[in-house]
C-alpha cells in the first residue's frame, strides 16, 4: 500500500510540480549530501524523457547534473548547452566513460547509450562506484546478461531498469488483483505493438554529415566482432542486429516484464518466431513485422504469449491483455471484465462452478508508446523512484533481476526469429539455446 500511495501521489502531479514536501528528505541519511550525476549517452530518450523529470526534482532532493560523457563531439557540445540551460550549472563533458570516471566526484549516471552497450556501460559505472538508471532493454546477450547481473550484485549498488511500466498505479493494482488469485489462473497474454511511422528509429539527416573522426568507432563496438565505421549503424543501430534486436528488444522488453512481475516467473520455457523485412526495404537487418509465441509455466498453471508487432499499419496500437477462465484484464483500456468467461449455463452443462469476473475499472493513465514520451506520468515517477532508492538504498522497482529476466526473453525471440528454430533456455548454464547450440549473434 505505501507504493500505491505513492503512485498515486505521482499521479496527480505535473511535470512541473513536486508530488512531495521537500522537507521530508530531511529526515533521509544522507540527505544533506548532494547527489552528483552524469549522462552517458546524450540520447533523444535523455532529452525528451529523463531531464524533465530531474528538472522537476533535482532541487528537492538535492540532486544536481554535473557531466556527460558522449562519444561525438556534436553531442557533447550539444548535450551541454541544452542540460546547461534546463538544469542550470556548469556541465563537464567529457569523450568516452574512461574519462568520466577517471575524474571523479560522480555518484549517479543516466544510461541510454546504443542498445547493445546498456549491461557493458552498467558494468563500467557500478565498478567506478555509481548508482545507475540503465535503460531497456538490458542486454541483448547471455554473456552480457551475466556479466551485468554478476557485476551490480557484487557491487551493492542501485539499479533502476527502464521498465517504467513497473512505476505505474494501474500495473500495480493489476498485479495485486492478479496476485490475490481474484483473477484465477492466466491463460493467455495477448500483447500488440503496432505502428506506421517511416521514420522511427531513423537519423537520415544526422546520418548524412557524422564522419569517423568525429568518434571512436572502435570503442563503440565494444565487445562487437570488428566491422567497418558505418554511420547508420551508429545512429540507426535499432535496425541492425548485433547492435539491437530491433522489435524484442526495444518494444517487446517493455510487454514481457510485465508478465515476468504478474506471474512470477522469470522465464518462457520455450519460443518460435517468424517475420521479415515487408514494408520498409531502406537496408535495415531487423524485423519490420514480428511474430512471436511463448510457453511460459507447466501443466494446468501453464499459458501462451502471443506478441505481434508491426511498422506497415498502426491499426490496434498496443495492447497488454490478460485472459483466465473467468474473463479478461485488459490494460488498454484499465479495465476488468467478465468478457469471453465461462458462462453459467455452459459450466452447469459441465457440472462445473462459472467464475466470472467483475466489471471494474483500474486506476491509473495510459501508457505513453510514442516515439516522444517525455511528459508521461510513468517515466516520471519512475526517474523519482531511482531517485528516492539512491538516497534510501531501498529495492527500486525495476531492480537487476527484472532486467536480467526481460533480457532472456528477448534474446529468447530474437535467437528464435534468426535462426527459424524452437528456442529454450538452460537453467544450469543460464544459456539460450537454439536447437542443440548456444546462440551468441
Amino acid at each position: 500500500m505505501e507504493r500505491r500511495e505513492f503512485l498515486h501521489k505521482g499521479a496527480l502531479a505535473s511535470l512541473g510540480t513536486l508530488a512531495f514536501s521537500p522537507k521530508s528528505y530531511s529526515k533521509i541519511l544522507g540527505a544533506n549530501d548532494r547527489v552528483r550525476v552524469a549522462c552517458v549517452g546524450f540520447s533523444d530518450r535523455h532529452r525528451a524523457s529523463h531531464v524533465p523529470p530531474f528538472k522537476a526534482l533535482a532541487k528537492g532532493m538535492n540532486f544536481e547534473m554535473v557531466a556527460l560523457s558522449d562519444l561525438w563531439n556534436r553531442r557533447r557540445d550539444e548535450g551541454k548547452a541544452f542540460l546547461e540551460k534546463e538544469l542550470g550549472g556548469n556541465i563537464q563533458t567529457y569523450r568516452n566513460n574512461e574519462e568520466l570516471y577517471s575524474a571523479k566526484g560522480i555518484d549517479a549516471v543516466f544510461i541510454s547509450t546504443a542498445d547493445f552497450q546498456h549491461a557493458l556501460h552498467t558494468i563500467e559505472a557500478v565498478k567506478a562506484g555509481c548508482d545507475t538508471y540503465t535503460e531497456k532493454p538490458l542486454a541483448e546477450t547471455m554473456e552480457d546478461n551475466r556479466a551485468v547481473l554478476k557485476a551490480v550484485k557484487d557491487s551493492g549498488k542501485i539499479v533502476q531498469i527502464g521498465s517504467q511500466r513497473r512505476s505505474g498505479e494501474n500495473y500495480w493494482a493489476a498485479d495485486e488483483f492478479i496476485k490475490s488469485g481474484k483473477f484465477g489462473d492466466i491463460k493467455m497474454v495477448e500483447l500488440m505493438w503496432n505502428v506506421n511511422q517511416p521514420g522511427r528509429w531513423r537519423r537520415p539527416e544526422l546520418t548524412s554529415i557524422l564522419k569517423e573522426s568525429d568518434i571512436d568507432w572502435k570503442r563503440f563496438l565494444m565487445n562487437r566482432p570488428a566491422d567497418k565505421f558505418d554511420p547508420r549503424k551508429y545512429l540507426e543501430y535499432r535496425l541492425f542486429w548485433p547492435y539491437s534486436s530491433g522489435i524484442p528488444g526495444q518494444w517487446m522488453s517493455h510487454q514481457i516484464d510485465t508478465v515476468h512481475w504478474f506471474s512470477g516467473l522469470s522465464h518462457p520455457n520455450s519460443v518460435v518466431a517468424n517475420g521479415g523485412i515487408y514494408q520498409w526495404n531502406d537496408g535495415r537487418v531487423n524485423a519490420d513485422t514480428m511474430t512471436v509465441v511463448f510457453d511460459y509455466g507447466q501443466g494446468n498453471k501453464g499459458f501462451q504469449v502471443q506478441f505481434t508487432s508491426r511498422f506497415s499499419n498502426s491499426a490496434g496500437g498496443t495492447k497488454e491483455i490478460y485472459y483466465s477462465n473467468g474473463g479478461e484484464l485488459n490494460l488498454d483500456t484499465n479495465t476488468i471484465s467478465p468478457n469471453g468467461g465461462l458462462r453459467e449455463r455452459e459450466a452447469k452443462a459441465m457440472g462445473l462452478q462459472a467464475n466470472l469476473l467483475p466489471t471494474m475499472k483500474i486506476e491509473g493513465a495510459k501508457v505513453a508508446t510514442d516515439a516522444d514520451t517525455g511528459g508521461d506520468i510513468l517515466t516520471f515517477n519512475h526517474v523519482k523512484n531511482w531517485m528516492e532508492c539512491v538516497r534510501s538504498r531501498k529495492t527500486p522497482n525495476a531492480p537487476i533481476e527484472a532486467g536480467y529476466q526481460h533480457s532472456i526473453a528477448t534474446i529468447m525471440s530474437n535467437a528464435a526469429y534468426r535462426t527459424g528454430q524452437r528456442v529454450t533456455f538452460d537453467e544450469k548454464t543460464q544459456e539460450v539455446m537454439a536447437g542443440d547450440k548456444v546462440f551468441k549473434y
